[in-house]
C-alpha cells in the first residue's frame, strides 16, 4: 500500500513540474533585471535577449498550446495530409521575429487575440481539407495540408529570370501555411527571411517554422509600396483614403482578404474563397473565447463588395489552394 501511494507522489510530482516547468509551451514569467534605469526582460523561447519589449505582453500570454490544439484539432488525424507536421512551438518561434513589430502585440490583449484569430482564420481557409460532413466539423481540419499535393505545372515566371531566376527542376508550386506560388514570390520570401528559396523551396514544407515566417512576413508585409499590409489594415494602422471609401474598403478582417487575395475574393459577391475565410476566423474567436460578436458588422468582415486593390496576378504571393 505504500509503494503504491510512493508512486501516485512520484507521478503527481512529476505531472505538478511538467506544467511549471519555464520552458514548456505556454505563458512564461519574464526575468527582470534594471539597466541605467531601464527594465529589461527575458522570457526564455519566445523572448530572449533582454530587452525592453519583453517586458510586454507576448502572444503566448494570451494564446497558449490548448488553443492552439483546440483551433486546428484534426491536423494529426491519420487521414491528414501534413500530420505531425505544425506545432504551436513552430507558430511561436516564427512569431517571436515579428512580434516587435506589432504581431499580435498591437494594442491591448483582446486586439493582441483578435489579430491571432484573423491571421490563423486565413491559415485555417488556405490549408484546410474539411469537407460538409467531416468529423468534427468542415472548421475542426485546418493545416491539414503543407504543400499542393498535385500541382499541374512547375510556376516558372521567365519574365523575372534575371532578379529571381528559376532552378532548373524546380517546382515552385503551393507550400506553407498561406501558400506560395511562383519563383519570384519564394524568392522575395527568401530575402526578408534570409533563407535560400529560390533554390530550395522545398524548405517550407520540411520545417513548420519556416513555413509560419513565411506566412507572418506576407501577413506584416505589403505586397507594393501603394499598398497597405493585412496587419495594418486589421489593427487600425492604415487609414483608407477617400478612393478607398469610394471604394467600400474599410478597416478590418474584409479588406485583409483584399490585401492577400484581390479579385479572386473580393468584390465578386458571396464566393466561397471569402466565405471560407470568415467561417474560420469567426470559429476561431470563438474557440478562443474571444466570441464572434467581437469581429464587428458584415460590412466589415466581407469583401464582397469591395473594389480589390490590385488584381490577383499582380499580388505577391497570390494562390488558390
Amino acid at each position: 500500500m505504500e509503494s503504491n501511494c510512493l508512486w501516485l507522489l512520484v507521478l503527481l510530482l512529476a505531472v505538478t513540474g511538467a506544467q511549471s516547468d519555464p520552458d514548456s509551451e505556454s505563458s512564461v514569467k519574464p526575468l527582470v533585471k534594471v539597466v541605467k534605469g531601464k527594465k529589461l526582460c527575458d522570457k526564455g523561447w519566445e523572448c530572449k535577449g533582454w530587452s525592453e519589449y519583453c517586458c510586454n505582453h507576448t502572444i503566448s500570454d494570451y494564446f497558449q498550446t490548448y488553443q492552439f490544439e483546440n483551433l486546428f484539432a484534426k491536423r494529426n488525424s491519420p487521414v491528414a495530409h501534413a500530420a505531425g507536421f505544425w506545432d504551436y512551438r513552430s507558430f511561436i518561434t516564427a512569431a517571436a521575429s515579428f512580434q516587435p513589430h506589432g504581431f499580435g502585440t498591437t494594442g491591448g490583449k483582446l486586439q493582441g487575440m483578435k489579430e491571432i484569430a484573423a491571421f490563423l482564420g486565413h491559415v485555417g481557409s488556405k490549408t484546410t481539407c474539411g469537407y460538409g460532413v467531416a468529423t468534427g466539423g468542415p472548421l475542426a481540419w485546418g493545416l491539414c495540408y503543407n504543400k499542393e499535393l498535385s500541382p499541374d505545372k512547375l510556376y516558372c515566371d521567365e519574365y523575372f529570370k534575371l532578379t529571381y531566376p528559376c532552378t532548373p527542376g524546380v517546382s515552385y508550386h503551393g507550400r506553407g501555411a498561406l501558400p506560395i506560388y511562383w519563383n519570384y514570390n519564394y524568392g522575395k520570401t527568401g530575402e526578408a527571411l534570409k533563407i535560400d528559396l529560390l533554390n530550395h523551396p522545398e524548405y517550407i514544407e520540411d520545417n513548420a517554422t519556416i513555413a509560419f515566417e513565411a506566412a507572418i512576413w506576407r501577413w506584416m508585409t505589403p505586397a507594393k509600396k501603394n499598398l497597405p499590409s493585412a496587419h495594418d489594415v486589421f489593427v487600425g494602422k492604415w487609414k483608407p483614403t477617400k478612393n478607398d471609401t469610394l471604394a467600400k474598403r474599410v478597416p478590418g478582417f474584409g479588406t485583409t482578404i483584399n490585401v492577400l487575395y484581390g479579385d479572386s475574393a473580393c468584390g465578386q459577391g458571396e464566393v466561397d474563397s471569402m466565405n471560407n475565410a470568415i467561417s474560420h476566423y469567426l470559429h476561431y474567436l470563438d474557440l478562443m473565447g474571444v466570441g464572434r460578436e467581437e469581429a464587428g458588422p458584415h460590412e466589415v468582415l466581407s469583401c464582397a463588395e469591395q473594389e480589390p486593390f490590385e488584381s490577383s496576378s499582380t499580388l505577391s504571393s497570390s494562390s488558390s489552394s
